[in-house]
C-alpha cells in the first residue's frame, strides 16, 4: 500500500513516516522541502505545496491513503495571511485533490485548537463541543476549525475522510525544534528565570502517530477523534523535566494575568518573533487549561497515552543523541 504524508519533514510528520515505513508501507513524503528529519528513511520524496493544486494532484496519483499533516502553527497571529491560507485553503486543496485522484481514505490531522477552548473552560471538551468560530479567538484556532469545515464539504461530495485532533504535541525527533522543544531546551540550559502560570493537555508525538495510523485503518468516515495525553501546568512540566534531566526548577512562577498583560503591552510595541515562547496567543491557550475527553479515540483507535514523564525523558535523550542539548 502506498501512502502519502504531507508535511512529512515536520515533527509529527517525521514520526509518522518512520512508523509507516516500519510497518512495511510504501511512503511518499510530500513537503515543500526535504528536511533532515527524513534522512535515512526508505521512502519517496515529492515536492509539493498545499497551495498549488496541480502539485497535489501529481503527488497523490496512484496512492491508497493520504495523511494530511501540513499546516502552519502560529502563536503570533497571521501578519501575512499564510496561516489562514495554509490551514484553510490548503485543506480544501488537499481534499479536492484526494477526491479527484481516487484516494481511498484521507486522514486529516487538525488540532484541539479547532474547538472553542475558552468557552469550554471548566467542562470537558469532546467531539460535540463548540468549534472555534468566534472572531475574538486566535487566528490559528479559527483556521483549524475553518479547515475542518472545508474538509467536511468535500466529504459530503463523496470523499472518505477522518479527522484527528491532538492536544499539545511534544516528544522526540523534534528536529526544528518546535516551540515546546525550545522550551525544554531553555529549561535545561537555565535560560528561563521564571515560569508562567497556566496549564494545557500534552500528548506524545509517537502516540499521535499511532492514532493517525489507526484512524486510517479503523476510523469512521466523517468522524473526528480527540487525541489527548495528560494535563499538566507549566510548573509540572518543569518538575518532570528536572527529574528527567537533573536541572533545577525555576523558583518563580509569574501569575497568568501578569504574563498576559506583559504580552499585550509587548505586542503593542513589536510583533512577536518566531522564537517567542510566551505570546498573547500561547498564554490564551494556557489560560484555557482544557479538560479533554479522549474516550472515543480510546475505544475506536485504541489510543493509550504514555506517561508524560516518559515523553520528556525520551525527548532529552534524543536531544543528547543528536548533539542538540544546547542551542
Amino acid at each position: 500500500m502506498t501512502v502519502v504524508v504531507t508535511g512529512a519533514s515536520g515533527h509529527l510528520g517525521s514520526n509518522l513516516a518512520r512508523l509507516l515505513v516500519e510497518r512495511g508501507r510504501t511512503v511518499r513524503a510530500v513537503d515543500v522541502r526535504r528536511g533532515s528529519s527524513l534522512a535515512g528513511l526508505d521512502l519517496e520524496y515529492v515536492e509539493a505545496d498545499v497551495l498549488d493544486p496541480g502539485s497535489l494532484q501529481r503527488a497523490f496519483a496512484g496512492v491508497d491513503a493520504v495523511f494530511h499533516l501540513a499546516a502552519r502553527i502560529s502563536i503570533s497571529g497571521d501578519p501575512d495571511g499564510r496561516v489562514w491560507a495554509t490551514n484553510v485553503v490548503g485543506v480544501r486543496n488537499v481534499a479536492e485533490a484526494a477526491l479527484g485522484t481516487g484516494v481511498r481514505r484521507l486522514v486529516h490531522c487538525s488540532s484541539v485548537h479547532a474547538f472553542d477552548l475558552e468557552a469550554a473552560r471548566g467542562t470537558a471538551v469532546d467531539e460535540a463541543s463548540p468549534r472555534a468560530l468566534r472572531p475574538g479567538l486566535p487566528v490559528y484556532d479559527r483556521s483549524k476549525a475553518a479547515g475542518e469545515s472545508e474538509l467536511r464539504a468535500v466529504v459530503a461530495r463523496g470523499l472518505d475522510a477522518v479527522v484527528v485532533n491532538p492536544t499539545g504535541v511534544i516528544g522526540p525527533l523534534d528536529f526544528e525544534p518546535s516551540r515546546m522543544g525550545r522550551f525544554f531546551r531553555a529549561l535545561r540550559e537555565g535560560r528561563l528565570p521564571a515560569l508562567v502560570d497556566g496549564a494545557f493537555d500534552w500528548v506524545d508525538v509517537r502516540d499521535v502517530a499511532l492514532a493517525l495510523a489507526a484512524a486510517a485503518d479503523r476510523g469512521r468516515t466523517g468522524e473526528g477523534y480527540l487525541v489527548p495525553g495528560h494535563r499538566a501546568s507549566v510548573r509540572e512540566l518543569a518538575v518532570l523535566a528536572s527529574h528527567a534531566a537533573g536541572m533545577p526548577v525555576p523558583g518563580r512562577t509569574v501569575p497568568l494575568a501578569v504574563a498576559r498583560a506583559w504580552a499585550r503591552a509587548r505586542s503593542a510595541v513589536a510583533a512577536p518573533t518566531p522564537s517567542s515562547l510566551f505570546t498573547v496567543e500561547s498564554l490564551h491557550a494556557l489560560a484555557s487549561d482544557p479538560l479533554v475527553n479522549g474516550r472515543l479515540a480510546a475505544v475506536e483507535l485504541d489510543h493509550r497515552p504514555r506517561p508524560l514523564g516518559d515523553t520528556i525523558r525520551d525527548l532529552y535523550r534524543w536531544f543528547d543523541e543528536q548533539g542538540r542539548a544546547t542551542a
